[in-house]
Protein backbone atom coordinates (compact mmCIF):
# COMPACT_ATOMS: atom_id res chain seq x y z
CA UNK A 1 0.00 0.00 0.00
CA UNK A 2 2.85 2.38 0.83
CA UNK A 3 4.52 1.53 -2.46
CA UNK A 4 1.33 2.33 -4.37
CA UNK A 5 0.96 5.64 -2.54
CA UNK A 6 4.57 6.47 -3.40
CA UNK A 7 3.91 5.74 -7.08
CA UNK A 8 0.80 7.93 -6.99
CA UNK A 9 2.79 10.82 -5.54
CA UNK A 10 5.56 10.44 -8.11
CA UNK A 11 3.10 10.19 -10.99
CA UNK A 12 1.27 13.27 -9.74
CA UNK A 13 4.50 15.23 -9.68
CA UNK A 14 5.15 14.25 -13.29
CA UNK A 15 1.65 15.03 -14.47
CA UNK A 16 0.76 11.36 -14.91
CA UNK A 17 -1.94 11.03 -12.30
CA UNK A 18 -5.37 12.19 -13.23
CA UNK A 19 -8.07 13.87 -11.27
CA UNK A 20 -11.72 13.02 -11.54
CA UNK A 21 -12.17 15.51 -14.38
CA UNK A 22 -9.14 14.62 -16.51
CA UNK A 23 -8.77 11.99 -19.22
CA UNK A 24 -6.33 9.10 -19.09
CA UNK A 25 -6.30 9.12 -22.88
CA UNK A 26 -4.43 12.43 -22.73
CA UNK A 27 -2.27 11.77 -19.66
CA UNK A 28 -1.23 8.21 -20.50
CA UNK A 29 -0.78 5.33 -18.07
CA UNK A 30 1.78 4.31 -15.48
CA UNK A 31 2.84 0.66 -15.17
CA UNK A 32 4.04 -0.01 -11.63
CA UNK A 33 5.87 -3.29 -12.24
CA UNK A 34 5.13 -5.95 -9.62
CA UNK A 35 3.38 -4.32 -6.63
CA UNK A 36 4.74 -5.56 -3.32
CA UNK A 37 8.03 -6.67 -4.85
CA UNK A 38 9.44 -3.25 -5.78
CA UNK A 39 12.50 -3.87 -3.62
CA UNK A 40 13.27 -6.96 -5.71
CA UNK A 41 12.80 -5.43 -9.16
CA UNK A 42 16.53 -5.30 -9.91
CA UNK A 43 17.04 -8.90 -8.81
CA UNK A 44 13.96 -10.12 -10.66
CA UNK A 45 15.18 -8.44 -13.84
CA UNK A 46 18.22 -10.73 -13.99
CA UNK A 47 16.38 -14.06 -14.53
CA UNK A 48 13.72 -12.37 -16.69
CA UNK A 49 16.39 -10.83 -18.92
CA UNK A 50 18.26 -14.16 -19.14
CA UNK A 51 15.08 -16.05 -20.06
CA UNK A 52 14.11 -13.42 -22.64
CA UNK A 53 17.53 -13.60 -24.32
CA UNK A 54 17.35 -17.41 -24.26
CA UNK A 55 13.89 -17.29 -25.84
CA UNK A 56 15.11 -14.96 -28.61
CA UNK A 57 18.20 -17.07 -29.26
CA UNK A 58 16.45 -20.45 -29.15
CA UNK A 59 13.53 -19.48 -31.36
CA UNK A 60 15.81 -17.54 -33.69
CA UNK A 61 18.00 -20.62 -34.20
CA UNK A 62 14.91 -22.79 -34.67
CA UNK A 63 13.49 -20.49 -37.36
CA UNK A 64 16.85 -20.26 -39.16
CA UNK A 65 17.27 -24.05 -39.12
CA UNK A 66 13.80 -24.64 -40.56
CA UNK A 67 14.30 -22.01 -43.26
CA UNK A 68 17.81 -23.16 -44.21
CA UNK A 69 17.24 -26.92 -44.33
CA UNK A 70 15.14 -28.12 -47.32
CA UNK A 71 14.21 -31.37 -45.55
CA UNK A 72 12.45 -29.29 -42.85
CA UNK A 73 9.99 -27.57 -45.17
CA UNK A 74 7.13 -29.96 -44.40
CA UNK A 75 3.83 -28.96 -42.74
CA UNK A 76 4.92 -29.92 -39.23
CA UNK A 77 8.00 -27.69 -39.37
CA UNK A 78 6.16 -24.80 -41.02
CA UNK A 79 3.73 -24.80 -38.10
CA UNK A 80 6.68 -25.06 -35.70
CA UNK A 81 8.31 -22.00 -37.28
CA UNK A 82 4.99 -20.17 -36.83
CA UNK A 83 4.95 -21.14 -33.15
CA UNK A 84 8.53 -19.91 -32.75
CA UNK A 85 7.67 -16.61 -34.48
CA UNK A 86 4.62 -15.94 -32.29
CA UNK A 87 6.65 -16.86 -29.18
CA UNK A 88 9.34 -14.32 -30.07
CA UNK A 89 6.76 -11.61 -30.74
CA UNK A 90 4.78 -12.40 -27.56
CA UNK A 91 7.81 -12.14 -25.28
CA UNK A 92 9.05 -9.06 -27.16
CA UNK A 93 5.71 -7.30 -26.74
CA UNK A 94 6.06 -7.48 -22.94
CA UNK A 95 9.63 -7.99 -21.72
CA UNK A 96 11.42 -4.83 -22.98
CA UNK A 97 8.91 -2.57 -21.24
CA UNK A 98 8.96 -4.73 -18.11
CA UNK A 99 12.77 -4.64 -17.99
CA UNK A 100 12.76 -0.87 -18.51
CA UNK A 101 10.41 -0.60 -15.53
CA UNK A 102 12.62 -2.88 -13.41
CA UNK A 103 15.90 -1.15 -14.30
CA UNK A 104 14.96 2.48 -14.85
CA UNK A 105 11.60 2.85 -13.12
CA UNK A 106 10.32 3.88 -16.55
CA UNK A 107 6.71 2.77 -16.31
CA UNK A 108 5.06 5.53 -18.31
CA UNK A 109 3.26 4.54 -21.52
CA UNK A 110 0.87 6.57 -23.65
CA UNK A 111 -2.75 5.48 -23.76
CA UNK A 112 -2.52 4.55 -27.45
CA UNK A 113 0.73 2.73 -26.75
CA UNK A 114 -1.00 0.82 -23.96
CA UNK A 115 -3.85 -0.16 -26.29
CA UNK A 116 -1.35 -1.27 -28.93
CA UNK A 117 0.57 -3.41 -26.46
CA UNK A 118 -2.67 -4.89 -25.14
CA UNK A 119 -3.84 -5.78 -28.66
CA UNK A 120 -0.61 -7.52 -29.66
CA UNK A 121 -0.35 -9.47 -26.41
CA UNK A 122 -3.87 -10.90 -26.73
CA UNK A 123 -3.61 -11.28 -30.52
CA UNK A 124 -0.39 -13.30 -30.23
CA UNK A 125 -1.76 -15.38 -27.37
CA UNK A 126 -4.79 -16.38 -29.46
CA UNK A 127 -2.53 -17.00 -32.48
CA UNK A 128 -0.27 -19.23 -30.35
CA UNK A 129 -3.27 -21.32 -29.38
CA UNK A 130 -4.40 -21.56 -33.00
CA UNK A 131 -0.94 -22.73 -34.09
CA UNK A 132 -1.05 -25.49 -31.46
CA UNK A 133 -4.41 -26.53 -32.89
CA UNK A 134 -2.91 -26.60 -36.41
CA UNK A 135 -0.06 -28.76 -35.11
CA UNK A 136 -2.60 -31.14 -33.55
CA UNK A 137 -4.32 -31.36 -36.95
CA UNK A 138 -0.97 -32.17 -38.53
CA UNK A 139 -0.35 -35.00 -36.05
CA UNK A 140 -3.92 -36.29 -36.54
CA UNK A 141 -3.51 -36.54 -40.32
CA UNK A 142 0.00 -38.02 -40.03
CA UNK A 143 -1.15 -40.83 -37.72
CA UNK A 144 -4.77 -41.43 -38.73
CA UNK A 145 -4.32 -40.98 -42.53
CA UNK A 146 -0.59 -41.40 -43.21
CA UNK A 147 -1.01 -42.42 -46.85
CA UNK A 148 -3.01 -39.26 -47.59
CA UNK A 149 -0.81 -36.90 -45.56
CA UNK A 150 0.84 -35.19 -48.54
CA UNK A 151 -2.45 -34.99 -50.44
CA UNK A 152 -4.35 -33.43 -47.52
CA UNK A 153 -1.77 -30.98 -46.16
CA UNK A 154 -0.74 -29.34 -49.40
CA UNK A 155 0.96 -25.95 -49.59
CA UNK A 156 -2.40 -24.40 -50.48
CA UNK A 157 -4.08 -25.89 -47.42
CA UNK A 158 -1.23 -24.79 -45.18
CA UNK A 159 -1.49 -21.26 -46.57
CA UNK A 160 -5.21 -21.23 -45.80
CA UNK A 161 -4.55 -22.46 -42.25
CA UNK A 162 -1.98 -19.70 -41.70
CA UNK A 163 -4.38 -17.08 -43.09
CA UNK A 164 -7.24 -18.43 -40.96
CA UNK A 165 -5.05 -18.35 -37.84
CA UNK A 166 -4.14 -14.69 -38.28
CA UNK A 167 -7.62 -13.65 -39.40
CA UNK A 168 -9.35 -15.31 -36.46
CA UNK A 169 -6.94 -13.74 -33.96
CA UNK A 170 -7.47 -10.31 -35.50
CA UNK A 171 -11.28 -10.61 -35.59
CA UNK A 172 -11.45 -11.77 -31.97
CA UNK A 173 -9.15 -9.13 -30.51
CA UNK A 174 -9.64 -6.02 -32.67
CA UNK A 175 -13.05 -5.07 -31.16
CA UNK A 176 -11.41 -4.84 -27.72
CA UNK A 177 -9.70 -1.60 -28.84
CA UNK A 178 -13.05 0.07 -29.54
CA UNK A 179 -14.58 -1.35 -26.36
CA UNK A 180 -11.82 0.38 -24.40
CA UNK A 181 -11.91 3.61 -26.39
CA UNK A 182 -15.63 4.05 -25.77
CA UNK A 183 -15.11 4.19 -21.99
CA UNK A 184 -14.80 7.42 -20.03
CA UNK A 185 -11.60 7.56 -17.98
CA UNK A 186 -11.57 9.78 -14.94
CA UNK A 187 -9.63 7.94 -12.25
CA UNK A 188 -6.01 7.49 -11.34
CA UNK A 189 -4.14 6.14 -14.36
CA UNK A 190 -1.95 3.62 -12.54
CA UNK A 191 -1.94 0.01 -13.78
CA UNK A 192 -0.57 -2.37 -11.17
CA UNK A 193 1.18 -4.59 -13.71
CA UNK A 194 4.26 -4.77 -15.91
CA UNK A 195 2.24 -4.65 -19.14
CA UNK A 196 -1.16 -3.51 -20.41
CA UNK A 197 -3.97 -6.03 -20.63
CA UNK A 198 -7.64 -5.64 -21.42
CA UNK A 199 -9.23 -5.70 -17.98
CA UNK A 200 -6.34 -3.76 -16.43
CA UNK A 201 -7.11 -0.84 -18.77
CA UNK A 202 -10.88 -1.21 -18.40
CA UNK A 203 -10.66 -0.93 -14.60
CA UNK A 204 -9.19 2.57 -14.97
CA UNK A 205 -12.58 3.71 -16.25
CA UNK A 206 -15.47 5.01 -14.21
CA UNK A 207 -17.94 3.77 -16.85
CA UNK A 208 -19.81 0.48 -16.75
CA UNK A 209 -17.35 -2.18 -17.93
CA UNK A 210 -19.73 -5.15 -17.87
CA UNK A 211 -19.58 -5.37 -21.69
CA UNK A 212 -15.78 -5.59 -21.50
CA UNK A 213 -16.00 -8.34 -18.88
CA UNK A 214 -18.43 -10.41 -20.94
CA UNK A 215 -16.51 -9.78 -24.14
CA UNK A 216 -13.27 -10.93 -22.54
CA UNK A 217 -14.95 -14.10 -21.32
CA UNK A 218 -16.55 -14.78 -24.72
CA UNK A 219 -13.26 -14.16 -26.54
CA UNK A 220 -11.47 -16.63 -24.27
CA UNK A 221 -14.16 -19.29 -24.75
CA UNK A 222 -14.32 -18.84 -28.52
CA UNK A 223 -10.55 -19.03 -28.91
CA UNK A 224 -8.70 -20.81 -26.13
CA UNK A 225 -11.67 -22.87 -24.92
CA UNK A 226 -12.62 -24.01 -28.42
CA UNK A 227 -9.00 -24.83 -29.28
CA UNK A 228 -8.62 -26.97 -26.16
CA UNK A 229 -11.77 -28.93 -27.05
CA UNK A 230 -10.65 -29.50 -30.66
CA UNK A 231 -7.12 -30.49 -29.62
CA UNK A 232 -8.57 -32.94 -27.08
CA UNK A 233 -10.85 -34.47 -29.73
CA UNK A 234 -7.94 -34.83 -32.16
CA UNK A 235 -5.84 -36.63 -29.55
CA UNK A 236 -8.69 -38.96 -28.68
CA UNK A 237 -8.75 -40.04 -32.34
CA UNK A 238 -4.94 -40.20 -32.42
CA UNK A 239 -4.84 -42.50 -29.37
CA UNK A 240 -7.55 -44.72 -30.83
CA UNK A 241 -5.56 -45.04 -34.06
CA UNK A 242 -2.29 -45.68 -32.22
CA UNK A 243 -3.66 -48.48 -30.04
CA UNK A 244 -5.05 -50.19 -33.13
CA UNK A 245 -1.55 -50.59 -34.52
CA UNK A 246 -0.39 -54.23 -34.49
CA UNK A 247 3.10 -53.92 -32.97
CA UNK A 248 4.43 -52.24 -29.85
CA UNK A 249 7.27 -50.63 -31.81
CA UNK A 250 4.80 -49.04 -34.22
CA UNK A 251 2.74 -47.69 -31.32
CA UNK A 252 5.84 -46.35 -29.57
CA UNK A 253 7.06 -44.65 -32.74
CA UNK A 254 3.66 -43.08 -33.41
CA UNK A 255 3.38 -41.76 -29.86
CA UNK A 256 6.93 -40.38 -29.91
CA UNK A 257 6.03 -38.15 -32.87
CA UNK A 258 3.39 -36.50 -30.64
CA UNK A 259 5.53 -36.24 -27.52
CA UNK A 260 7.03 -32.82 -28.23
CA UNK A 261 3.67 -31.38 -29.20
CA UNK A 262 1.99 -32.68 -26.05
CA UNK A 263 4.76 -31.16 -23.88
CA UNK A 264 4.34 -27.78 -25.57
CA UNK A 265 0.53 -27.96 -25.21
CA UNK A 266 0.80 -28.65 -21.48
CA UNK A 267 3.40 -25.90 -21.09
CA UNK A 268 1.10 -23.43 -22.84
CA UNK A 269 -2.36 -24.24 -21.47
CA UNK A 270 -1.79 -25.38 -17.87
CA UNK A 271 -0.17 -22.12 -16.63
CA UNK A 272 -2.71 -20.08 -18.64
CA UNK A 273 -5.70 -21.90 -17.14
CA UNK A 274 -4.19 -21.78 -13.64
CA UNK A 275 -3.56 -18.05 -13.95
CA UNK A 276 -7.06 -17.39 -15.30
CA UNK A 277 -8.84 -19.38 -12.58
CA UNK A 278 -6.58 -18.04 -9.84
CA UNK A 279 -7.22 -14.48 -11.01
CA UNK A 280 -11.02 -14.89 -11.10
CA UNK A 281 -11.60 -17.16 -8.10
CA UNK A 282 -8.48 -16.95 -5.95
CA UNK A 283 -8.15 -13.20 -5.54
CA UNK A 284 -8.84 -13.37 -1.81
CA UNK A 285 -6.27 -16.06 -1.15
CA UNK A 286 -3.50 -15.45 -3.70
CA UNK A 287 -1.60 -12.15 -3.45
CA UNK A 288 -1.74 -9.78 -6.41
CA UNK A 289 2.01 -9.92 -6.94
CA UNK A 290 1.80 -13.70 -7.45
CA UNK A 291 -0.65 -13.22 -10.35
CA UNK A 292 1.61 -10.63 -11.98
CA UNK A 293 4.76 -12.66 -11.43
CA UNK A 294 3.10 -15.72 -13.02
CA UNK A 295 1.91 -13.60 -15.96
CA UNK A 296 5.47 -12.43 -16.59
CA UNK A 297 6.89 -15.92 -16.27
CA UNK A 298 4.25 -17.17 -18.67
CA UNK A 299 5.38 -14.91 -21.53
CA UNK A 300 9.04 -16.00 -21.29
CA UNK A 301 9.18 -19.59 -19.99
CA UNK A 302 7.18 -21.34 -22.79
CA UNK A 303 9.02 -19.37 -25.53
CA UNK A 304 12.32 -20.29 -23.86
CA UNK A 305 11.52 -24.01 -23.43
CA UNK A 306 9.68 -24.75 -26.69
CA UNK A 307 12.84 -24.74 -28.88
CA UNK A 308 14.63 -26.92 -26.32
CA UNK A 309 11.76 -29.43 -26.25
CA UNK A 310 11.65 -29.74 -30.03
CA UNK A 311 15.44 -29.63 -30.38
CA UNK A 312 15.98 -32.47 -27.92
CA UNK A 313 13.04 -34.66 -28.94
CA UNK A 314 13.08 -34.16 -32.72
CA UNK A 315 16.03 -35.82 -34.45
CA UNK A 316 15.57 -33.91 -37.73
CA UNK A 317 15.81 -30.53 -35.97
CA UNK A 318 18.84 -31.59 -33.94
CA UNK A 319 20.56 -32.76 -37.12
CA UNK A 320 19.53 -29.55 -38.85
CA UNK A 321 21.11 -27.45 -36.07
CA UNK A 322 24.36 -29.39 -36.41
CA UNK A 323 24.29 -29.01 -40.18
CA UNK A 324 23.59 -25.27 -40.03
CA UNK A 325 26.45 -24.57 -37.63
CA UNK A 326 28.71 -26.84 -39.65
CA UNK A 327 27.92 -24.81 -42.78
CA UNK A 328 28.62 -21.56 -40.91
CA UNK A 329 31.97 -22.94 -39.71
CA UNK A 330 32.95 -23.88 -43.26
CA UNK A 331 32.01 -20.44 -44.57
CA UNK A 332 33.99 -18.77 -41.78
CA UNK A 333 37.10 -20.67 -42.88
Amino acid sequence: MKALQKVMVLSSENGLATSNNSDTRMAGCLLTGIPGLEHLHIWLSIPFCAMYIAALAGNGVLICVILSQPNLHGPMYIFLSMLASTDVLLSTSTMPKALASFWLGSGYISFDGCLTQMFFIHFLFVADSAVLLAMALDRYVAICSPLQYAAILTSTVIGKIVAATLTRSFIIMFPSIFLLKRLHYCRINIIAHTFCEHMGIARLSCSDISINVWYGLAAALLSIGLDIILISISYVHILRAVFRLPSRDARSKALSTCGSHVCVILLFYIPALFSAFAYRFGGRYIPRYVHILLANLYVVIPPMLNPIIYGVRTKQILEGVKQMFSDFAKQAR
